[in-house]
């Protein structure tokens, strides 16, 4: 029998309607669009407006796209695991909430943090129970609303973050598709540099923790950059070597949207041209979990069944890590 692999075979995505641009941004801190493109290259993010919508909200409408999409029926989902730093609330999951507000009453779901390599970390969990035959359908999402914990005064991190979410699906294939390899890092030593001190059980939340604004993103800008350059970089030279690959074999590289200096580094640790590349930072921003799989969507239409894909990324904490898929259909075939 042929070995089973976990392969992706529709991605959906949501992004809200309100879009915040460096224009709007530079009157609510001193900014503007000159500083953001040279030093983080993004032009506009997403935001989600209005009472009550949380990070859910944003999983929800991803995982009904790729049901429609995919013309999946809800009931047929077996697992969904959602990648996020900012869920609705510490319990229940935000996995189960998108799950029922989805339809898919006959899966279980919970919830990976792993900031921004969540998604990656997601889609390998997620994995193992395709392998294994455990299960046939498994959806994963990476979502975050980013702007629920930025300070809008701190113009070193406001600029960077939106909102978004992406869910893929993953089935079992038998025919060499899917999830090939990958390499998971973590390293707890970095979390004094980008983090997020105030909510959980160390520091829950009083009125001291709120005024000291512990409840938003803390990042040491050099710190973080010169760690994801060289894990993000090193990671994924090590996946190309393990699986035999060159330049010319690999279709396209799948960075994490974080910064463009950090792409183009990371490309070039590798030796990939910019050309093969997934990038939209500059008009979606970082969206933390929801890179990846909002990279895949946006260019989906441009994948062919075959495709060799290195997904790279790096989050706070630190983790980070790489992996080679096979893509496993023709992107054209959907219409979004």
């Amino acid at each position: 029998m042929s070995k089973i692999t976990a392969a992706i075979t529709g991605v959906g995505a949501y992004l809200p309607d309100y879009i915040l641009d460096n224009f709007e941004l530079s009157k609510m801190v001193d900014t503007s669009d000159e500083w953001i493109m040279t030093r983080i290259g993004i032009k506009t993010r997403h935001i989600l407006k209005g009472e009550g919508l949380g990070t859910s909200y944003l999983g929800e409408h991803a995982v009904k796209d790729l049901l429609e999409k995919t013309n999946t029926d809800p009931l047929d989902i077996d697992l969904v695991i959602c990648a996020t730093v900012t869920p609705d609330m510490f319990f229940p999951s935000t996995a189960n909430l998108i799950s029922y507000k989805a339809g898919c009453k006959n899966a279980f779901g919970y919830d990976i943090s792993a900031a921004c390599s969540g998604f990656l970390f997601a889609l390998v969990t997620a994995s193992q129970f395709i392998e294994t035959g455990a299960y046939k359908k498994v959806i994963v999402v990476g979502a975050d609303k980013m702007s629920s914990i930025v300070d809008y005064e701190d113009r070193s991190t406001c600029p960077i973050f939106g909102d978004g979410a992406g869910a893929v699906l993953l089935e079992p294939d038998t025919e060499g598709f899917g999830l090939l390899d990958y390499e998971l890092h973590s390293d707890g030593s970095g979390a004094q540099h980008l983090h997020m001190k105030a909510g959980g059980s160390a520091y829950p939340a009083t009125i001291e923790t709120v005024t000291n604004k512990w409840h938003h993103i803390h990042q040491e800008g050099q710190a973080v950059f010169k760690a994801a350059v060289s894990n993000m970089g090193d990671v994924s030279a090590t996946v190309m070597e393990r699986n035999n690959l060159s330049v010319e074999d690999v279709d396209f590289l799948v960075p994490h949207q974080a910064n463009m200096r950090i792409i183009d580094a990371t490309a070039k640790r590798i030796g990939l041209p910019r050309e093969k590349c997934m990038i939209n930072i500059d008009k979606f921003g970082n969206t933390t979990a929801a890179t990846l799989p909002l990279c895949l969507w946006d260019y989906e239409s441009r994948l062919k069944k075959g495709d060799n894909l290195i997904l790279a990324t790096f989050g706070g904490g630190y983790t980070w890590g790489a992996a080679y898929l096979r893509w496993a259909y023709d992107g054209g075939d959907f219409s979004r």
